[in-house]
């Protein structure tokens, strides 16, 4: 007994460590002006947080192009460690993802997750459906769309529990 107590004590941290180890780290460097307030957050109060840096992520709505940049419309949802969009989460907001030049709406499609990086840059007043609506708009320096492979990826299939369950991927 003392054996199998003294053994699962040091097996539990080295278990802890290799399944943290299969999780990819995030895909954008963290800045010292970076922002941790929600998209919903912002749009209350934008002259507080203009010119900050963000790492927002969510779910496309919408892409519309203009003559020198594009905006995506993006339904924000909490990002995880690795900077993927917990899109099972609760929304937070939308914003809209400035992008110079032109953005291919196939590349954006509706309803794909995608994280982008950039800076704040005051807010826009719009619409979402017939409700009013106040997006911050984030100039964009990177963007990614999450494939499916992607936000599988670092996500273990080892689940412990008791009882039966069924699991769908």
């Amino acid at each position: 007994m003392r054996i199998a107590a003294r053994s699962l004590l040091f097996s539990a941290p080295l278990l802890t460590l290799v399944l943290a180890a299969c999780a990819p780290a995030p895909i954008y460097k963290t800045t010292t002006n970076a922002v941790a307030a929600t998209p919903a957050q912002v749009a209350q109060s934008p002259e507080r947080y203009n010119g900050n840096a963000v790492i927002w992520g969510g779910r496309v709505v919408n892409v519309n192009n203009f003559a020198d940049h594009s905006e995506i419309e993006v339904l924000a949802y909490p990002l995880d460690s690795s900077q993927r969009p917990k899109a099972n989460d609760t929304g937070s907001g939308r914003f809209i993802a400035v992008t110079p030049g032109y953005a291919e709406p196939l590349n954006y499609p509706s309803g794909a997750l995608m994280t982008v990086s950039g800076t704040l840059n005051g807010t826009r007043s719009g619409k979402v459906g017939e409700a009013p609506y106040v997006f911050p708009l984030v100039s964009t320096t990177q963007s990614h769309v999450w494939t499916a492979e992607e936000m599988r990826k670092g996500h273990n299939n080892v689940h412990f529990g008791v009882g039966l369950g069924v699991g769908i991927r």
